[in-house]
């Protein structure tokens, strides 16, 4: 699987937008969608847990549906399998986040062309930690 076209310089510029909020965060400390977050909120960033299944997350409030966070967002974290993408584009859109990340190993062409015509960046097969480790 290919990684989007963004340059090494867009993807800085992406990561110095500090609130996250993270679609799939897990509750399981060895799951990547656990563990990515924790480095990004230890370093700096600002995460918003959203996770039909629980109330917190690294006592931070979680959210069912990303439409029912109350605040803006820069960026939008995908942990979800890309075929569930589809299912979650549209709550993606109405939130007009800056950018939508979706992890290493997630792809939706669809869901991703939405995004852009809505005005969204889109990353894709990345992983927030390890870009951010290999840049900042």
């Amino acid at each position: 699987m290919n990684i989007d076209s963004h340059s090494d310089e867009s993807i800085m510029n992406i990561l110095k937008m500090k609130k996250v909020a993270i679609i799939g965060m897990s509750k399981y400390e060895e799951k990547a969608a656990h563990f990515v977050p924790k480095y990004l909120l230890q370093n700096g960033y600002d995460i918003t847990p959203v996770n039909p299944t629980t109330d917190e997350i690294l006592e931070r409030k979680c959210y069912a549906e990303i439409t029912d966070v109350p605040y803006a967002i820069d960026i939008i974290d995908v942990f979800r399998p890309s075929k569930d993408v589809s299912d979650i584009i549209n709550g993606i859109v109405k939130k007009k986040p800056k950018v939508m990340w979706l992890q290493e190993g997630i792809h939706n062409i669809e869901a991703e062309n939405l995004a852009r015509s809505a005005g969204i960046a889109v990353v894709y097969n990345r992983c927030m930690l390890a870009e951010h480790q290999r840049l900042i």
